[in-house]
C-alpha cells in the first residue's frame, strides 16, 4: 500500500508532534508483535503504523 498523505492524517490531531508520537507508539507495538512472534515481513513497522492510522481515519 502507499503511505497516505501526512496533510490528510495531520488533520485528524491538534498537532504534528501527537501524530509523530502515536505513530512512534504504533510502530514500537507492531515491532514487538512480529519479534514475539518470529514473523518475518518486508514491510517496516513505521509504514505498518501510518497505514493502521489512516485506516482507523478513512472509516
Amino acid at each position: 500500500m502507499l503511505n497516505p498523505n501526512i496533510g490528510k492524517l495531520i488533520k485528524n490531531y491538534d498537532n504534528r508532534y501527537r501524530l509523530v508520537i502515536d505513530i512512534a507508539y504504533n510502530a514500537r507495538e507492531i515491532s514487538k508483535g512480529i519479534e514475539e512472534s518470529g514473523e518475518i515481513t518486508t514491510e517496516k513497522p513505521v509504514s505498518m503504523a501510518i497505514d493502521k492510522l489512516a485506516g482507523k481515519f478513512e472509516a
